[in-house]
């Protein structure tokens, strides 16, 4: 079983490896390449939200799809964007906004009375992204949901034998780094047949750096 010391050996390299100054803040990523699975017998789809124990500098941006009661709290909560009914209903004729909307927001939840809407209006743009929204239950704790899908990354393989998904970035300290990618490394396990047993590798790497190899477990 791996442990936070070896990915934060990997993570620290990652960091000390790639030491030019760059313009922006780069993120790091973990890949986990797999073993011993059919893909052509066994739909691997791995799309898993992954709330992260230290959350990044850049938080993820959530859209409210609400009516009513449920809308104003979103606002309040300080949703990125809560979209109503009138403004969900002029999507269905502007499939460019829509396909905008998939892209701009890596989170979005609703009003389960709207959840049947959704899917008809942007089923098309959100499904395929893995992106459909989660329901908001009657009188749910909105702020306290969006706090936590603020922490979150989405981390996904489909069809192929790597699982990839962001884990940090400069900002975190390599400690931090590790314990958000124990988090998704222990999710990502109980998607898999055999567990830990199915990762045949697991690299880390920076947005412009070179990939580092945190173990190669033996054929």
């Amino acid at each position: 079983m791996l442990t936070k010391t070896q990915i934060q050996q990997q993570v620290a390299k990652a960091r000390t490896e790639d030491y030019k100054k760059r313009n922006f803040t780069q993120s790091f990523e973990l890949i986990l390449k797999l073993k011993d699975i059919d893909v052509k017998k066994l739909d691997l789809n791995v799309n898993e939200v992954v709330f992260l124990p230290n959350k990044l500098s850049e938080e993820a941006k959530v859209c409210v799809f609400a009516a009513g009661d449920t809308a104003v709290r979103a606002q309040k909560a300080g949703a990125d964007r809560v979209i109503e009914t009138a403004e969900l209903d002029r999507l269905a004729s502007e499939k460019r906004s829509a396909k905008k909307l998939a892209r701009e927001y890596q989170f979005f939840m609703a009003d389960t009375t709207l959840m049947p809407k959704i899917g008809k209006i942007l089923g098309q743009f959100l499904g395929p992204k893995g992106r459909m929204p989660t329901p908001i239950p009657q009188a749910a704790p909105i702020e306290a949901m969006l706090t936590r899908y603020r922490t979150a990354v989405r981390v996904k393989a489909r069809g192929s034998l790597s699982v990839a998904g962001k884990i940090g970035d400069e900002t975190l300290d390599d400690s931090k780094v590790a314990e958000n990618g124990l988090a998704v490394i222990n999710q990502v396990e109980k998607k898999l047949p055999n567990g830990e047993k199915n990762i045949h590798s697991l690299l880390v790497k920076k947005t412009m750096g070179k990939l580092t190899k945190i173990r190669m477990v033996e054929d």
